[in-house]
């Protein structure tokens, strides 16, 4: 019974598929360092969400299973910086008009 306890509490590991992802972002929006942001947000019952944030100001994300699944990415991927929605990391983004209408209507 104390290993089922432990397995529970332990956070998942980010996927190979989900540390692709961040890795390919960076390596498309990464600045010379291929350097970029992370913000980890929780999203309930549904897991977490990585905001990356590059040093272009592109945006994206990844999606994992937990808010500590989300940090060990972070960890896990050179170059991406743990961050918040400080004015620094806001400021970095350019989000262009194709992604805003993208984000206002229904596909």
């Amino acid at each position: 019974m104390a290993e089922q306890e432990n397995e529970k509490t332990q956070p998942a590991e980010p996927t190979s598929r989900q540390l692709a992802a961040a890795r390919e972002f960076l390596a498309k929006h990464g600045g010379e360092g291929k350097t970029g942001k992370a913000v980890v947000e929780n999203v309930g019952r549904a897991g977490a969400r990585v905001m990356l944030v590059g040093a272009d100001g592109a945006i994206g994300d990844v999606f994992v299973t937990s808010v500590e699944t989300g940090e060990k990415l972070v960890e896990a991927v050179d170059g991406l910086e743990p961050s918040t929605w400080d004015n620094e990391t806001v400021g970095a983004t350019k989000i262009g008009a194709k992604y805003r209408r993208r984000m206002a209507s229904p596909r």
